[in-house]
């Protein structure tokens, strides 16, 4: 979970403001739907958001939305 927390920590200094809130978004969902996976990779992580869109807040379905996922 701490690493989860600090690669979405430097993603979002990184990639700015606007993804930094995108990465807000899906941290309470990855943390509840997607925490088996958590230090498994950002892509397996997006994958299992993926896998439980239905299921995610409508702020994450948004960013994942935006980005075109």
């Amino acid at each position: 979970m701490i690493r989860f927390l600090l690669v979405v920590s430097f993603v979002a200094i990184a990639a700015g403001s606007a993804s930094a809130q995108g990465q807000d978004a899906c941290a309470r969902d990855a943390s509840r739907f997607c925490r088996a996976h958590l230090n498994a990779g950002d892509m397996v992580v997006l994958a299992c958001l993926q896998q439980n869109r239905a299921r995610l807040s409508k702020a994450c379905q948004a960013t994942l939305a935006s980005h075109g996922r």
